[in-house]
């Protein structure tokens, strides 16, 4: 122990995982001199690291919330000493490298989904027409992939871009409540597909579970565009009311994409019941749109997966208003 405090000195910072993440205090210490081991690593300190209390008498250089909400207290580097700062621009551009990737990652596998919904209709059903026919039909479950999983993703993941961190916040929920409304309207018509080829045929409606949670999710859908809108998009809801909704909206906002994905396999499971009835290809005996279809559907809940990762990564969110400042010098290459 003193040949170890004689090489490294005294502890250089303590940091504190937010809340969210387990309440942890990685103690770090200088650069070794020259031939006394290797520099100091991120990786290197959490194997160092030791649980602090709150009280901790030591010195609080720096906290981060997550990876990216830095405070620091200390200067540029000094004789070469990496400071908190340093490393936490370091911890930065590491979680805003991850960020990208996960929504390239995201971005692929969506397009995916569209385009493997797109094949499936076309190349086993025939294709599309808008004329009340079984063609207006496969119209719905090709709008209800883009809008209420791929497009609903993407505008929920708004808040988690980088960009998002710094300057005002009303382009970005304008942008967020106007991709939530496109994504409502393809809904809508993505209803009016199926409820037109009903009437047409002269089919009951809302009668199968899958149509049970696909209007229940529309319309939480609806309810939470409209509490949105309102409350945090319009100026006259105070603080403390906007304090009170945010925790429920984020909460709805994840459950509507998780019944979203949900109604989605349930209508895939039901179309192929209702389309290999005969026996030569039945569901049973697995034939290739079976196969397809049922990996499609793999598909769509991977990438709902992805998503509400990605949401509930607390080192993805926007940070709260006393680490904006921090988090803008940061992103903006601040010392």
């Amino acid at each position: 122990m003193a040949d170890s405090a004689a090489m490294f000195g005294p502890p250089l910072f303590w940091a504190r995982v937010s809340p969210g993440l387990p309440s942890v205090a990685a103690a770090c210490s200088r650069v070794p001199k020259s031939g006394q081991g290797l520099p100091f690593t991120p990786r290197a300190a959490l194997r160092r690291a030791s649980l602090w209390p709150e009280a901790s008498p030591w010195p609080e250089h720096f906290r981060f919330n997550g990876i990216v909400g830095l405070r620091a207290r200390t200067g540029p580097t000094r004789d070469g000493v990496p400071g908190p700062r340093y490393l936490g621009g370091c911890l930065v551009r590491m979680a805003v490298g991850w960020f990208y990737l996960s929504v390239l990652a995201l971005c692929s596998l969506g397009s995916i989904c569209i385009l493997s919904t797109i094949y499936w209709m076309r190349y086993w059903h025939g294709g599309f027409a808008w004329d009340g026919s079984i063609l207006m039909f496969n119209w719905h479950p090709v709008l209800m992939v883009t809008s209420m999983v791929v497009l609903y993703s993407a505008a929920s993941l708004v808040y988690r871009l980088p960009q998002s961190w710094v300057g005002p916040r009303l382009p970005w929920k304008s942008g967020h409540a106007a991709m939530h409304l496109l994504a409502f309207l393809l809904t809508v018509l993505g209803l009016h597909a199926v409820f037109e080829f009903h009437n047409h045929a002269k089919i009951p409606h809302l009668y199968s579970l899958h149509s049970w949670l696909g209007i229940t999710t529309i319309f939480l859908f609806a309810c939470q565009w409209f509490l949105g809108f309102s409350v945090f998009l319009l100026p006259w809801a105070s603080m403390w009311l906007r304090s009170l909704l945010k925790p429920i909206h984020v909460f709805f906002g994840a459950s509507i994409l998780s019944l979203a994905i949900a109604s989605v396999v349930s209508g895939i499971n039901e179309k192929l019941f209702f389309s290999l009835k005969n026996g030569t290809k039945s569901y049973s005996n697995l034939p290739s749109e079976a196969v397809f279809a049922n990996c499609a559907g793999m598909l769509v809940v991977v990438f709902g997966l992805l998503v509400l990762y990605i949401l509930l990564a607390s080192s993805w969110k926007r940070p709260e208003p006393g680490m904006q400042a921090e988090r803008e010098a940061l992103l903006r290459g601040g010392e």
